[in-house]
């Protein structure tokens, strides 16, 4: 008689009711999504890619030493930056006429 008589006591405190089973559902959610995170790794595929492999898919990359931070600068004064003009993007509810 006694147990009961405490736990009607406690089921109506408001910690009780809500502050318990939020505090569960955090600790068990952090322990669920830290073993999906595992899974996400474990099977995560990482592979190197060797330059053969690369120029059979098509991907023609330059060599490092061929671009440089100077030469890439050289390329950007060439531009000219004063004299341009804005067009405007189609918007994805607009028709795309010309």
């Amino acid at each position: 008689m006694f147990f009961r008589e405490i736990f009607k006591k406690i089921k109506k405190n408001k910690n009780f009711m809500y502050g318990v089973p939020f505090l569960i559902l955090m600790v068990a959610g952090s322990f669920g999504l830290q073993k999906f995170s595992e899974l996400r790794y474990k099977y995560s595929r990482q592979q190197t890619v060797t330059p053969e492999e690369r120029e059979l898919v098509g991907v023609n990359m330059k060599k490092p030493e061929d671009v440089t931070i100077e030469r890439e600068f050289e390329k950007i004064k060439k531009l000219d930056i004063q004299n341009w003009e804005n067009i405007r993007g189609p918007r994805p509810w607009e028709e795309n006429v010309d």
